[in-house]
């Protein structure tokens, strides 16, 4: 569907609050405030695609300061972990790990995405992030343990280049 095949009233900038927050409140995992932001900052036609939305919430995000950016990156579940042995991660988490074979682990595999889990959050203090889309389970791992040697700021700034990467896949999937 093309911008000009979305209908007008499903066009972000014409929504209402509460309709463009259920719509896109999730594209960020667990975090509607930047939906809030975007929404309350003001939208236009140029927000219609998911490149125009993607840059006026990415725009909240970055403005936010550094412990709102490490509430949005802990909102995110590990990789292959306990929420998803569960179910109980988002529909776009669910899918999104699916898409990387996440979901088809050997027990060794999983017993490796744990311990660098572990790993990673007693070293970081927040969830490995990467935008699984695409890829396969061994080049997530093998992007796991290269990260693992990331001093803290650095790790901190790609854990945010990888939410703006999710988000703007997930918004690719919701708009043209």
């Amino acid at each position: 569907m093309t911008e000009a095949e979305l209908p007008e009233a499903d066009r972000p900038s014409r929504l209402a609050r509460p309709a463009f927050v259920a719509r896109f409140g999730g594209v960020f995992e667990h975090s509607p405030w930047i939906a809030e932001g975007a929404v309350d900052a003001g939208l236009t036609a140029d927000h219609d695609t998911a490149e125009g939305l993607h840059a006026a919430m990415v725009a909240v995000m970055r403005a936010a300061g550094d412990p709102a950016k490490l509430a949005l990156i802990r909102a995110h579940p590990d990789l292959a972990g306990k929420l998803a042995a569960a179910g109980r991660l988002t529909a776009e988490s669910t899918g999104e790990q699916a898409s990387a074979g996440l979901d088809r682990l050997t027990d060794d595999e999983r017993a490796t995405f744990t311990r660098l889990n572990d790993a990673y959050k007693a070293r970081f203090g927040f969830p490995f992030i990467i935008a699984v889309k695409g890829k396969t389970k061994d080049e997530i791992r093998a992007a796991f343990e290269a990260r693992l040697g990331h001093d803290a700021a650095a790790e901190f700034a790609e854990a945010l280049r990888q939410v703006e990467r999710i988000a703007l896949l997930r918004l690719k999937d919701l708009l043209p």
